[in-house]
C-alpha cells in the first residue's frame, strides 16, 4: 500500500480527504511546513498533496525542500485559487501536476492512479539500470553478524592479490562473494570468468582451462584460448573446486605456482596474472583424508577461507531478502507487488531453508507469479513451507517463568525476551505483545532494556 501525506493547514481538509482514500493508501496528514518536512524524513512517503498555500509558509518553498529530501516523491500541488502561472512554476520545480479546490475526488483518484504509474516506471528504469551496470552492483544482502563478518572479510581482501576460497552450503550466495571480491576491488576492470567444474565432464575441463593447438586431437581444427588465458589481469572463479579430478589439480597447481599455462598441444608456456578464488560445498580436508583432494592444492587455494553461512543460521535476515527479491521479481514480472503481509513472512521466518537464499528465492518468485493479491499471503507460499518437520524448532520459543516471580520481573522477561527475538524491533515487538509503541518506549525506559 502506498504511502500518501495531505498537507494542508485546514484540519477539515486533511480530515475529508483521508476519510476518502484511507482504504486505498496509508495516510499521513501534517498542518504545516515543520510537521511535513519530519514525516517525508523519517518514513518512506510516496506520493503528496501539497496545499499551495500553507499557513505562513510558501507551498512553493515547501515543495522544493520536500523534493531534496526525496527527489523521486511524487507531489500533487492542491490550490483555491486555480492560479496557473503559480501551478505551471510548481510544476518546472519538481510538481507531478495540480488540481484545484473544491477537489473533485474522482479527478483525484485519476491524479493518484497516474502518480502511481509515474512511480512504478521509475522503478523500472532504475531496474534496468542497474542490470545494464550489474557487474559493478553484486550486493550481498543481509545485516546480521553472521553476514557482516564475511562482508568485512571481502573488504578486507578485495584489493590484495591473494587467493581465496569460499565455503558453504548450496544455495547460500558462494558466486555472490566471489563476484564481490572481483567487482568491488582493484581488478574490476579487467575479465572475470566463471567456470563450474562439476559440469564439464574431466576430459573436457582440461581444453576448457589450458586451450589448446590446432591439431592437438581430434576435432581440434584451430587454436582455443583456454579460460586460465582469457582471466589474464583478472579473476577467475572455480566453483565446485572438489569435484575436479586429481589429475587435473596436479596441473593447476603447477599454474598457481609457476604463474604459466602450457595450451594442449603447444610447446611454449604463456606467463599468466590471475587470481583464483574457488568455492565448494564440500569438506576439502575430509577429501584429502580420502586421497580425492591434493593437500598442497588445497593449501594454494585457501589462503584465506570465507565461509558462508546457511541461511537457518541468519534468519533475521529473511526479511530484508524477501523485500529484495518482491522488488526484482515485481519488476521483472510486471506486477505491482506492494509486500509481504505479517503472517507469510513469519512462516518464512519459521522454515528450515534447505536450499538456503536460492530456495527463499524461488519461493518469492513463484508467489509472485501465483498471488492474486497486492501483498503475498501465506496461501501463496508452498505446501512444504508448513510441514512440521520442515520447521525450525526452537527451544527458546518458551519462555521460562518460574513460580514465586513477581509480575514486574516476568514482564522485564518477556519484553526481553520478545526485543531479542525481533532484534530490537520495536513495532513488531508492541504488535507481538499487543501493547502500543509509547507504552513499549515507557517500558524499556522503566527496565532500563
Amino acid at each position: 500500500m502506498y504511502k500518501l501525506l495531505i498537507v494542508d493547514d485546514e484540519n477539515s481538509i486533511c480530515t475529508s480527504l483521508s476519510f476518502a482514500l484511507e482504504d486505498d493508501y496509508n495516510i499521513f496528514t501534517a498542518n504545516d511546513e515543520e510537521e511535513a518536512i519530519e514525516l517525508v524524513k523519517n518514513n518512506d512517503i510516496n506520493i503528496v498533496l501539497l496545499d499551495l498555500r500553507l499557513g505562513e509558509s510558501d507551498g512553493i518553498n515547501v515543495l522544493i525542500k520536500l523534493k531534496e529530501i526525496r527527489p523521486e516523491m511524487v507531489i500533487i500541488i492542491m490550490t483555491a485559487f486555480g492560479s496557473i502561472e503559480s501551478s505551471v512554476q510548481a510544476m518546472k520545480l519538481g510538481a507531478f501536476y495540480y488540481i484545484t479546490k473544491p477537489i473533485n475526488i474522482e479527478e483525484l483518484y485519476l491524479l493518484l492512479a497516474k502518480g502511481e504509474e509515474y512511480i512504478n516506471l521509475n522503478s523500472k528504469i532504475k531496474y534496468l539500470s542497474n542490470q545494464i551496470h550489474e557487474d559493478n552492483k553484486y550486493n550481498i544482502i543481509g545485516s546480521s553478524k553472521r553476514i557482516k563478518a564475511v562482508l568485512d572479510l571481502i573488504d578486507r581482501v578485495k584489493d590484495i592479490d591473494i587467493n581465496v576460497l569460499i565455503t558453504g552450503e548450496s544455495g547460500t550466495g558462494k558466486e555472490l562473494v566471489a563476484r564481490a571480491i572481483h567487482f568491488q576491488g582493484k581488478r574490476k576492470e579487467k575479465p572475470f570468468y566463471v567456470i563450474n567444474c562439476s559440469a564439464i565432464p574431466n576430459n573436457l575441463l582440461e581444453s576448457e582451462l589450458f586451450g589448446y593447438r590446432k591439431g592437438a586431437f581430434t576435432g581440434a581444427m584451430e587454436d582455443k584460448k583456454g579460460i586460465i588465458e582469457l582471466s589474464h589481469e583478472g579473476t577467475l572463479f572455480l566453483d565446485e573446486i572438489g569435484d575436479m579430478d586429481i589429475n587435473l589439480q596436479t596441473k593447476l597447481l603447477r599454474v598457481i605456482q609457476d604463474k604459466e599455462i602450457r595450451p594442449i598441444g603447444s610447446t611454449k608456456s604463456i606467463s599468466v596474472d590471475v587470481r583464483f578464488v574457488s568455492a565448494t560445498n564440500k569438506d576439502l580436508k575430509e577429501e584429502i583424508k580420502n586421497n580425492r583432494f591434493r593437500q598442497d592444492l588445497f593449501y594454494r587455494l585457501n589462503v584465506i577461507n570465507i565461509n558462508v553461512p546457511p541461511l537457518r543460521e541468519h534468519k533475521e535476515d529473511i526479511s530484508k531478502l524477501v523485500e529484495y527479491f518482491i522488488k526484482r521479481y515485481s519488476v521483472k514480472l510486471d506486477k505491482n507487488i506492494k509486500g509481504i503481509t505479517a503472517e507469510a513472512l513469519e512462516c518464512l521466518e519459521k522454515y528450515n531453508f534447505y536450499g538456503n537464499v536460492r530456495e527463499l528465492q524461488n519461493i518469492i518468485e513463484r508467489a509472485i507469479v501465483l498471488t492474486e493479491s497486492s501483498y503475498i499471503k501465506e496461501e501463496d507460499l508452498p505446501e512444504e513451507i508448513f510441514n512440521r518437520e520442515n520447521i525450525v524448532k526452537e527451544e527458546t520459543d518458551l519462555i521460562p517463568i518460574f513460580v514465586g516471580e513477581d509480575i514486574k520481573s516476568i514482564e522485564k522477561k518477556v519484553l526481553e525476551y520478545t526485543l531479542k527475538k525481533f532484534n530490537g524491533n520495536r513495532r513488531k515487538t508492541a504488535e507481538v505483545l499487543k501493547i502500543g509503541e509509547r507504552t513499549l518506549r515507557y517500558k524499556i525506559k522503566e527496565y532500563e532494556l
